[in-house]
């Protein structure tokens, strides 16, 4: 069925208010946008630093109501919920009904990373080829498909590695597309750690139709267990990437290859500043405007 969508552009601010304020008048759902997207003054925010919930300045919040809602009535309530609202801020349109998996299922096709691992959207069947490492994937809603340059980075890095029989820590796992990568290509165990419960769930489901559940640990980062691990890897962002750096340096054994990403370019230079007090053999690996920092653990 078809829906009515009220939008609402607020200032940060501004938004706990007013999604209190769209709850409360019974939408069906509430999502997030950056008010400039589409424009110079987009920004991206792909995925948060461990217990930060990053907003743009200005955001549109649009919320989903039956098709025969009173639009005259959703704007009165509002404006008695809201003083601060003006007229200007307030739009409504009429949406239609879709299968919203199947058009993201649409646009997702099979990638290739590296020598031998390719990610599979679950609704394609991959070749028999013993020679490729397959991931079945449905990211549901955490951050990690592969078809962002950071993850496709590490994929990449995962793929370059020996991994059979080591243990590796995720931190940031998102959907568990680098924790299940990595136990396909032949890791023992992996943990993986997000600051989104969302996450673990769809990092759970996933590990499951692959087959690795039982070799994958999921943690919130306040959980996780004091262990080091043969082979690290973050991804997430730059801001918390330096915090995190003496937590990534316990978190892995001397002489563990280690990875992060989620770092823009002009961001490097900092990190390895930071990084070069616990790893050596540091290097730079770029895609479009992204950046891959990667190493090993001082012994």
């Amino acid at each position: 069925m078809p829906f009515l969508e009220l939008s609402l552009i607020v200032r940060t601010e501004q938004q706990p208010g007013a999604e209190e304020a769209l709850d409360d008048l019974g939408a069906l759902s509430i999502t997030l946008q950056d008010a400039d997207a589409e424009t110079p003054d987009e920004q991206a925010i792909f995925e948060p630093g461990v217990g930060e919930l990053p907003l743009w300045p200005t955001i549109t919040l649009h919320a989903l109501f039956d098709e025969h809602a009173d639009r005259r009535g959703l704007s009165a309530a509002l404006g008695e919920l809201l003083p601060w609202l003006e007229p200007d801020q307030l739009s409504f349109a009429e949406v239609a009904d879709q299968d919203w998996e199947r058009a993201w299922m649409d646009q997702f096709k099979p990638m290739p990373f590296g020598r031998r691992l390719w990610i599979y959207p679950w609704n394609i069947e991959p070749p028999v080829d013993d020679g490729l490492v397959i991931v079945r994937l449905d990211p549901g809603l955490a951050f990690g498909s592969g078809t962002h340059p950071t993850t496709a980075l590490c994929l990449e890095w995962l793929d370059g590695l020996n991994l059979a029989g080591k243990t590796i820590t995720d931190y940031g796992c998102g959907s568990g597309i680098l924790a299940i990568a990595a136990l396909k290509l032949g890791a023992a165990s992996a943990v993986g750690v997000d600051n989104d419960p969302q996450a673990l769930t769809a990092s759970a489901d996933n590990a499951e139709r692959n087959g690795v559940a039982d070799r994958l640990a999921l943690f919130l980062p306040e959980d996780v267990e004091a262990e080091q691990a043969d082979v690290f890897i973050a991804n997430i962002l730059a801001g918390p990437l330096g915090e995190l750096a003496p937590t990534f340096a316990a978190a892995a054994k001397p002489g563990a290859p280690f990875a992060i990403s989620g770092i823009l370019a002009g961001q490097q230079d900092e990190l390895l500043q930071r990084y070069a007090e616990w790893f050596d053999e540091l290097r730079v690996d770029s895609r479009e405007d992204w950046v891959r920092i990667s190493g090993r653990r001082r012994g």
